[in-house]
Protein backbone atom coordinates (compact mmCIF):
# COMPACT_ATOMS: atom_id res chain seq x y z
CA UNK A 1 0.00 0.00 0.00
CA UNK A 2 1.68 3.51 -0.79
CA UNK A 3 1.78 6.29 1.90
CA UNK A 4 0.20 9.12 1.39
CA UNK A 5 2.70 12.38 1.51
CA UNK A 6 2.40 15.73 0.77
CA UNK A 7 3.71 16.80 -2.23
CA UNK A 8 6.64 19.26 -2.37
CA UNK A 9 6.42 23.16 -3.46
CA UNK A 10 6.55 24.11 -6.61
CA UNK A 11 8.75 27.39 -8.20
CA UNK A 12 6.08 29.58 -9.45
CA UNK A 13 7.18 30.46 -13.50
CA UNK A 14 5.02 32.80 -15.32
CA UNK A 15 5.13 33.41 -19.05
CA UNK A 16 3.97 36.74 -20.22
CA UNK A 17 2.96 36.91 -24.15
CA UNK A 18 1.99 40.46 -25.41
CA UNK A 19 2.91 42.79 -28.33
CA UNK A 20 3.49 46.01 -26.77
CA UNK A 21 6.58 45.27 -24.61
CA UNK A 22 5.49 48.43 -22.52
CA UNK A 23 2.96 46.78 -20.46
CA UNK A 24 5.41 44.12 -19.07
CA UNK A 25 6.23 46.65 -16.31
CA UNK A 26 2.94 47.37 -15.06
CA UNK A 27 1.67 43.82 -15.12
CA UNK A 28 4.89 42.49 -13.62
CA UNK A 29 4.19 45.14 -10.56
CA UNK A 30 1.05 43.62 -10.13
CA UNK A 31 2.29 39.98 -10.37
CA UNK A 32 4.70 41.30 -7.71
CA UNK A 33 2.28 42.36 -5.39
CA UNK A 34 0.01 39.30 -5.91
CA UNK A 35 3.32 36.56 -5.59
CA UNK A 36 5.83 38.19 -4.13
CA UNK A 37 9.69 39.39 -5.35
CA UNK A 38 11.05 38.19 -8.67
CA UNK A 39 13.57 35.41 -8.43
CA UNK A 40 14.31 35.49 -12.29
CA UNK A 41 13.39 36.78 -15.60
CA UNK A 42 14.31 35.72 -19.19
CA UNK A 43 15.04 37.73 -21.98
CA UNK A 44 12.71 38.43 -24.67
CA UNK A 45 11.57 35.42 -26.52
CA UNK A 46 9.70 35.79 -29.89
CA UNK A 47 6.61 34.61 -29.98
CA UNK A 48 7.05 33.10 -33.70
CA UNK A 49 5.99 29.52 -33.24
CA UNK A 50 2.58 29.69 -33.35
CA UNK A 51 -0.01 32.16 -34.77
CA UNK A 52 -2.70 31.11 -32.50
CA UNK A 53 -2.55 34.73 -30.66
CA UNK A 54 -2.06 36.85 -33.77
CA UNK A 55 -5.97 37.48 -34.42
CA UNK A 56 -6.39 38.64 -31.20
CA UNK A 57 -3.61 40.38 -29.84
CA UNK A 58 -1.52 41.13 -33.13
CA UNK A 59 1.55 40.62 -34.46
CA UNK A 60 4.61 40.38 -33.70
CA UNK A 61 3.84 38.79 -30.24
CA UNK A 62 6.95 38.51 -27.56
CA UNK A 63 7.17 36.08 -24.38
CA UNK A 64 9.08 37.23 -21.41
CA UNK A 65 9.37 34.75 -18.40
CA UNK A 66 9.77 35.35 -14.77
CA UNK A 67 9.85 33.43 -11.66
CA UNK A 68 9.20 34.12 -7.76
CA UNK A 69 10.96 33.49 -5.03
CA UNK A 70 8.57 32.86 -2.55
CA UNK A 71 7.76 28.62 -3.42
CA UNK A 72 4.06 27.73 -4.00
CA UNK A 73 1.96 24.89 -3.03
CA UNK A 74 1.28 22.44 -6.27
CA UNK A 75 -2.55 22.85 -5.34
CA UNK A 76 -2.33 26.69 -5.31
CA UNK A 77 -2.12 26.37 -9.32
CA UNK A 78 -6.03 26.58 -10.04
CA UNK A 79 -6.67 29.90 -7.73
CA UNK A 80 -3.91 31.25 -9.33
CA UNK A 81 -4.53 30.83 -13.04
CA UNK A 82 -7.60 32.68 -12.25
CA UNK A 83 -5.87 35.76 -10.48
CA UNK A 84 -3.91 35.63 -13.60
CA UNK A 85 -6.70 35.13 -16.04
CA UNK A 86 -8.13 38.34 -14.43
CA UNK A 87 -5.27 40.43 -14.90
CA UNK A 88 -5.81 39.49 -18.47
CA UNK A 89 -9.24 40.92 -18.44
CA UNK A 90 -7.96 44.04 -16.95
CA UNK A 91 -5.43 44.79 -19.42
CA UNK A 92 -8.32 43.40 -22.25
CA UNK A 93 -9.65 46.24 -24.85
CA UNK A 94 -13.30 45.55 -26.39
CA UNK A 95 -12.79 41.75 -25.24
CA UNK A 96 -9.37 41.28 -26.91
CA UNK A 97 -6.51 40.54 -24.57
CA UNK A 98 -3.29 42.63 -25.07
CA UNK A 99 -1.68 39.92 -22.85
CA UNK A 100 -1.81 36.21 -22.11
CA UNK A 101 -0.69 35.27 -19.12
CA UNK A 102 0.61 31.82 -18.41
CA UNK A 103 1.29 30.49 -15.00
CA UNK A 104 2.74 27.19 -13.57
CA UNK A 105 5.17 25.24 -11.72
CA UNK A 106 8.39 23.62 -11.90
CA UNK A 107 9.35 21.08 -9.73
CA UNK A 108 13.02 18.88 -10.01
CA UNK A 109 11.07 16.04 -12.30
CA UNK A 110 8.54 18.12 -14.20
CA UNK A 111 7.49 22.04 -15.36
CA UNK A 112 3.20 22.14 -15.41
CA UNK A 113 1.03 25.01 -16.75
CA UNK A 114 -2.41 25.75 -16.00
CA UNK A 115 -5.21 26.21 -18.53
CA UNK A 116 -8.85 26.64 -18.78
CA UNK A 117 -9.06 24.06 -21.88
CA UNK A 118 -9.40 20.46 -21.53
CA UNK A 119 -7.26 17.74 -23.57
CA UNK A 120 -6.77 14.13 -23.00
CA UNK A 121 -3.64 14.75 -21.32
CA UNK A 122 -4.84 17.44 -19.38
CA UNK A 123 -5.59 16.86 -15.35
CA UNK A 124 -8.80 19.03 -14.35
CA UNK A 125 -7.16 20.72 -11.07
CA UNK A 126 -10.38 22.61 -9.86
CA UNK A 127 -12.16 25.61 -10.42
CA UNK A 128 -12.60 25.12 -13.93
CA UNK A 129 -8.56 24.99 -14.53
CA UNK A 130 -7.05 21.91 -15.55
CA UNK A 131 -3.11 21.12 -15.25
CA UNK A 132 -0.78 20.66 -18.52
CA UNK A 133 2.22 18.20 -18.21
CA UNK A 134 4.46 20.22 -20.65
CA UNK A 135 7.99 19.03 -19.86
CA UNK A 136 9.78 15.84 -17.79
CA UNK A 137 13.12 16.46 -16.83
CA UNK A 138 15.31 12.34 -17.63
CA UNK A 139 18.73 12.08 -18.92
CA UNK A 140 19.91 15.65 -17.08
CA UNK A 141 17.53 18.41 -19.23
CA UNK A 142 13.89 19.06 -19.71
CA UNK A 143 12.53 16.32 -22.42
CA UNK A 144 9.01 17.73 -24.14
CA UNK A 145 5.82 15.23 -24.86
CA UNK A 146 4.20 15.10 -28.32
CA UNK A 147 1.71 18.08 -26.63
CA UNK A 148 4.47 20.27 -25.59
CA UNK A 149 3.90 24.10 -26.82
CA UNK A 150 6.21 24.61 -29.89
CA UNK A 151 7.55 27.43 -27.62
CA UNK A 152 8.53 26.02 -24.80
CA UNK A 153 10.90 23.13 -26.94
CA UNK A 154 13.07 25.90 -28.24
CA UNK A 155 16.48 25.79 -27.16
CA UNK A 156 16.81 28.84 -25.54
CA UNK A 157 13.58 28.36 -23.33
CA UNK A 158 14.85 24.86 -22.10
CA UNK A 159 17.90 26.91 -21.09
CA UNK A 160 15.67 29.42 -19.14
CA UNK A 161 13.96 26.67 -17.08
CA UNK A 162 17.17 25.12 -16.46
CA UNK A 163 18.19 27.71 -14.65
CA UNK A 164 14.94 28.29 -12.70
CA UNK A 165 15.17 24.25 -11.64
CA UNK A 166 19.01 24.68 -10.41
CA UNK A 167 17.83 27.64 -8.35
CA UNK A 168 14.66 25.96 -7.26
CA UNK A 169 16.73 23.07 -6.06
CA UNK A 170 19.04 25.72 -4.31
CA UNK A 171 15.65 26.68 -3.01
CA UNK A 172 14.71 23.41 -1.43
CA UNK A 173 17.99 22.99 0.08
CA UNK A 174 17.71 26.09 2.19
CA UNK A 175 14.52 25.46 2.91
CA UNK A 176 15.42 21.83 4.04
CA UNK A 177 18.30 23.14 5.94
CA UNK A 178 16.38 26.16 7.76
CA UNK A 179 13.89 23.23 9.29
CA UNK A 180 16.76 21.49 10.33
CA UNK A 181 17.85 24.22 11.98
CA UNK A 182 14.41 25.14 13.71
CA UNK A 183 14.46 21.52 15.29
CA UNK A 184 17.56 21.99 17.01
Amino acid sequence: MSKPQPPKPGKLVIGIILKKKSFLVPVANELVEKFGSVDLVSAWFPFTKTTYYEPEMGAPLFRRMLTFKRLILQDALAKIKLQTNMLEKKYSVNRRRNINIDPGYLLHERFVLATGKNYTHRIFISHGIYADLTLIYTKGSFQPLSWTYPDYVESRMLSYLDQVRKKYLMDLKRISQSEVSKKE
